[in-house]
Formats: C-alpha cells, sequence, structure tokens
C-alpha cells in the first residue's frame, strides 16, 4: 500500500542535515557504513523493503560486510534496520529490535529527527564495538540521508 507524503511535511532541510551529521559524526569511529532511507511512500512490509534498499543502495558490498540500514516508512510512521552478514553475525535480531524500539518510541513522541539521530548513535556504537576505525578506512558510502518515494 502507498501514501506519499511530503517530506517538508516530517523533516526540515536542518534536520535532515543533522541526521547526515549524525551518521558522519558515528562512522568517524567505525570501519563500518551506516545509511538512512526514508520512503515517502511505502506503508506496509517495511522488512522487505528494506532489504531492496539495502540492496539498491549497494550496502551489500562494504569491505567488511558491516553496513546498516536504518529505514524508515514516513507515512506508516514504521521503521526496520538490516546489518549486513559481517555486522547481524555479532548483533543479530535481538539488537536491531532495540535500536528500533528506543526510534519508535521517539516517533510516538512526534520527535522525528531525535528518533533517527538516537538509532545512528546506538548503531554507531555497536559498529565502533565490533568494527573499530582502521588507518586505511575510507568512507564507502554516501552520509546523505536517501529518499524512495
Amino acid at each position: 500500500m502507498k501514501q506519499r507524503v511530503d517530506i517538508e511535511d516530517w523533516l526540515s532541510a536542518d534536520e535532515l542535515a543533522r541526521v547526515r551529521d549524525a551518521v558522519r559524526h558515528a562512522e568517524q569511529r567505525t570501519s563500518g557504513e551506516i545509511r538512512v532511507h526514508l520512503d515517502l511512500a511505502i506503508m506496509d512490509d517495511v522488512l522487505d523493503h528494506a532489504a531492496f534498499v539495502f540492496n539498491d543502495l549497494g550496502m551489500a558490498n562494504t569491505r567488511d560486510r558491516n553496513g546498516v540500514l536504518l529505514y524508515v516508512s514516513v507515512p506508516g510512521r514504521k521503521a526496520a534496520v538490516v546489518g549486513d552478514s559481517g555486522i547481524h553475525a555479532k548483533l543479530g535480531d535481538a539488537y536491531w529490535q532495540d535500536v528500533l524500539q528506543q526510534v519508535l518510541a521517539l516517533f510516538r513522541e512526534d520527535r522525528f529527527c531525535e528518533g533517527l539521530c538516537k538509532g545512528v548513535e546506538l548503531l554507531g556504537e555497536k559498529l565502533r564495538e565490533h568494527f573499530p576505525f582502521q588507518r586505511d578506512d575510507r568512507n564507502e558510502l554516501s552520509d546523505e540521508v536517501s529518499l524512495g518515494a
């Protein structure tokens, strides 16, 4: 099911920049990669769409297979976290669910930017623990928030 919303009704340009900056900050301490994707139309099958977007964004192509996607269905106010095999093997579903609960709690308070930034922060902490920054690390994926329609 689709229901199109405008991103400006959900996050301002400044808030999108804050989320991007949260990704940059988190990635300064890890060799892992974090992406945030906001889907402006999809309301159902959030995990299926997240897996599709994960692949579409090339997140399975990182050197250490340590990319993590925070996917949000904006109109449905639903979210999913998808981690590549390298990080998923270390954390598993329970950690992803914990992150989601904290993100969604802030969404329920209409604190969308804070929820996204909190999710990025939590993901970054675990990535840093399991995949610390390496001197030869390079940013393999864009830090920009991606939008889907």
